[in-house]
């Protein structure tokens, strides 16, 4: 973790495109195996644990097994056929396409979710106004809805205790639910009027004529630690290929299944 706390938050996302864009060459166990097993041990070495990993991960350890289990019914036969179900049939070639795609999905997934999944979201606006040079009232305004995001869930309770207060919530479930989501559409849209007022008397809405350029309270800037994560991204990816090309099993998503 000491490795991520020190990058620049707009980093991770640059290198996990940087990371992707070469592991979408080719659709094969070795190279997703390789990658996988690569970043299990720079994990380890940086000192994120298992229970880390699970946690910021799991939706796509759910996921990916979904999607390999398509691969395996409905991908196009080649090979011995082990079954036939109507539409769906098991073969070799499934079966190897399924682990890969399984592999993949990890292999690409895990390591982004682990990188990006927790960054602070103030840290992140600054380096994207900074860094990556986004248009600052954009980042401002995202950053804004990103904290107001989790005073929904407490507008939601407050809606319901209201609404049961008055005897009107129980019965109609559904009709329930559907004028608690217009009462919170209300208080969200007037919670953003007056969150956009106050934060145009703050002058968040400039640099206008005569104003100066825009200044930041927390200054982003690119480190060491960026350069070497990126270094790190790329060199797992070129072991992975590398790997599969060795191996004989490098094979372009749109090759012809063996």
């Amino acid at each position: 973790m000491r490795l991520l706390d020190r990058v620049n938050p707009v980093t991770p996302f640059a290198a996990a495109v940087l990371y992707s864009l070469p592991m979408l060459l080719t659709v094969d166990v070795v190279s997703a195996a390789v990658a996988l097993g690569a970043w299990l041990v720079l994990f380890a070495a940086a000192g994120i644990g298992p229970r880390t990993v699970l946690r910021r991960s799991w939706p796509l350890l759910v996921a990916a097994p979904l999607s390999a289990v398509s691969m395996l019914l409905y991908a196009e036969p080649s090979g011995r056929v082990h079954a036939q179900v109507w539409l769906a049939t098991i073969s070799d070639g499934s079966i190897e396409l399924a682990l890969a795609i399984l592999l993949r999905v990890l292999a690409i997934g895990v390591p982004t979710l682990v990188g990006i999944v927790g960054v602070d979201p103030t840290r992140l606006a600054d380096g994207l106004a900074q860094v990556a040079r986004l248009p600052h009232r954009f980042v401002l305004a995202a950053l804004a809805g990103v904290r107001l995001f989790g005073v929904l869930q407490e507008d939601w309770r407050q809606i319901a205790l209201a609404r049961r207060a008055r005897g009107l919530g129980d019965t109609g479930r559904v009709r329930r639910a559907l004028q608690a989501a217009f009462a919170l559409l209300v208080v969200a849209l007037r919670r953003g009027g007056t969150l956009a007022t106050a934060m145009e008397a703050r002058g968040f809405g400039g640099p206008e004529e005569g104003r100066g350029e825009r200044t930041w309270a927390r200054p982003s800037a690119l480190s060491r630690a960026d350069l070497v994560l990126v270094l790190l991204v790329l060199a797992v990816a070129a072991l992975a290929i590398g790997a599969a090309v060795a191996a004989g099993s490098f094979r372009p998503p749109w090759a012809a299944a063996p």
